[in-house]
């Protein structure tokens, strides 16, 4: 059974504070990986944090390890861009989620 997890990335040692999101280097390869997750329902939501170096992920998953799994592939995540932080269990109270 699917549950709804929440997933904080946190830049990197591989980040490049210097340049923007997009002229990171894998960014196509990056912001394909992650739209074919968003497309397979495993990505709910997900997006930066403002003012912070973290990403916000809602992610459907049977487990933790699961989230792990599927998110090594992430070429962001291969070349240290991007590291998990936490990720918690989340249970939505208000609002739907289609």
């Amino acid at each position: 059974m699917q549950n709804l997890f929440a997933l904080v990335h946190s830049r990197g040692p591989g980040w490049n504070h210097a340049v923007s999101m997009e002229e990171q280097p894998d960014w196509d390869a990056h912001a394909k990986f992650m739209d074919q997750l968003v497309d397979e329902g495993f990505i709910v939501l997900g997006g930066p944090l403002e003012g912070s170096v973290d990403v916000l992920l809602i992610l459907r998953a049977t487990s933790i390890e699961e989230i792990e799994r599927r998110l090594s592939n992430d070429p962001w995540r291969r070349s240290a861009l991007l590291v998990a932080k936490q990720c918690w269990p989340w249970r939505l109270r208000l609002g739907i989620l289609a």
